[in-house]
Order: C-alpha cells, then sequence, then structure tokens
C-alpha cells in the first residue's frame, strides 16, 4: 500500500473511469462508491478496499487500478470502489468501541469521496455514493437479491458500517435513511461541500 493525495485519487479515479463505467454497465447500472469502516484498528489496512484512511486521516491505495475488482462489498464489487475507515474494532450498535472514526478520518473520507466521484464523473448523492449498511439494505435502489434477504440495519444488522459516526452531528445510531444524522448522509454532506469548495 502507499500514501497518496487527494488529487491523486483524483486522478487514479479518472483513468478507471472507462473501465469502471463499462464494468457497472454490464450489470445494467451505473457505477458506485461503497463507504466502509474496517472493524479494525486506526493503522490497520486490508487489501480488500481500493482506498484505506488510517486513523490520522492519511489515505492508501492498494493499488494503483481503481477498476479492479476487490471483495468490499457482497455482490457489488464490479464496476465500485470501496473506501475505508480503519476503525470501530469491537463496535456495537450502542458503542463505537475505544477505536471510532475520528474527526481527521471523517473528513478525509469526504474528501476521497468526492476526489473519486469527480474522477468517475458521479453525482454525489446515496444511489453513488453508498455506505456498506445502506447498500446492505439495497437503500440505494439497486435491487439486489442477497440469499437470506437484505443484511442491513434494517434486517439483520449484519453490516451497518458508518450507519452513525460517533459526532455531534451523527452520534446515535438510526435504521431511518431519510435522517440527516446517518452517517451516510453527513458523509455525503461533507462530500458535496467540498466539491462545492475546493
Amino acid at each position: 500500500m502507499r500514501e497518496v493525495s487527494i488529487n491523486e485519487l483524483r486522478q487514479l479515479a479518472d483513468a478507471a473511469r472507462e473501465d469502471i463505467w463499462a464494468t457497472a454497465r454490464a450489470y445494467g447500472r451505473e457505477p458506485k462508491i461503497y463507504l466502509h469502516w474496517s472493524a479494525g484498528h486506526h493503522f490497520q489496512k486490508f487489501g480488500d478496499y481500493h482506498i484505506n484512511i488510517v486513523g490520522d486521516g492519511r489515505i492508501y491505495v492498494s493499488t494503483d487500478n481503481f477498476a479492479d475488482v476487490l471483495a468490499h462489498t457482497y455482490r457489488r464489487n464490479s464496476g465500485a470502489v470501496g473506501i475505508s475507515l480503519c476503525c470501530c474494532a469491537g463496535a456495537t450498535t450502542n458503542d463505537l468501541g475505544d477505536e471510532p472514526p475520528t474527526p481527521q478520518q471523517i473528513e478525509s473520507m469526504a474528501q476521497a469521496a468526492c476526489a473519486v466521484a469527480d474522477g468517475l464523473w458521479l453525482t454525489i448523492d446515496r444511489k453513488h455514493v453508498v455506505t456498506h449498511g445502506e447498500a446492505a439494505d439495497n437503500a440505494d435502489g439497486l435491487d439486489i437479491n442477497y440469499p437470506g434477504g437484505p443484511y442491513g440495519p434494517q434486517n439483520t444488522c449484519e453490516r451497518w458500517d458508518l450507519q452513525y459516526l460517533g459526532t455531534d452531528e451523527s452520534g446515535e445510531y438510526t435504521t431511518d435513511y431519510d435522517d440527516p444524522a446517518t452517517g451516510g448522509n453527513v458523509l455525503r454532506g461533507k462530500a458535496n461541500w467540498y466539491r462545492q469548495h475546493a
């Protein structure tokens, strides 16, 4: 893995844009950016994600080709880029544990999502930039039939990545995806702010 800047993320996404769009279209949809937490430690990186953001907000890539299909989101990896915060070991819906998302990570994720969306020519909305928790409930409108049914916060809660961030603006677990305090809504709001002000 290597450390990169926001501008490098935008360039990597731009370089992979045609391949990612072609792959997504083969599945009858547009590209996706999936937002995760690793459920690991603040400086523990994983190759399942294209982008890992460590506790101090530094950004690492596990591949220089964002068109590579990595194992970050069940049944949704083709034509998609996975971004993960390195955090939340031992987290529960009541407690994000000893290593919750840091303010630096949250801002870096918003900037990274904006950069990748810019490079891929995507709107920053729930249809295109989705947390793993939202994806597990098909909250982006992509109808995927999972064996056993959806597995997100509104169902089995097997995956609930970034459902809340443990911050003042996203302080409590909720299953209402329209609540502005969900982690996904906060992160997309910040990403759109960076898009307008960068």
